[in-house]
């Protein structure tokens, strides 16, 4: 949404002149190009064990799937956070 000042100059999205990255885009992005290189750098088969399971990947899609996995966990626990916080301070209106 672009606003409107009264001079007649925009600011917002759009406005082009006030867009910055935040510390946490920043710090993601950093990440997800370290993870980036680190794939790249490790393209070697590897052999996973898992219970009566046997199979082989490449060590960088082993990478990518486990970042995939951490990052949705990671998000769910973000979720369950939030809506806890928002019914406990909806409880605390009612009283």
């Amino acid at each position: 949404m672009v606003q409107q000042s009264p001079g007649g100059t925009t600011s917002g999205a759009q406005g082009g002149r006030n867009a910055r990255l935040g510390g946490g885009a920043i710090t993601s992005l950093v990440g997800v190009a370290l993870l980036i290189i680190f794939m790249v750098q490790n393209t070697q088969p590897i052999t996973l064990h898992f219970l009566l399971w046997s199979f082989t990947w490449p060590l960088w899609l082993f990478t990518l799937v486990t970042a995939l996995v951490g990052a949705a966990i990671w998000f769910g626990l973000g979720v369950l956070r939030r809506h806890r916080r928002r019914e406990a301070r909806r409880e605390a209106r009612r009283d």
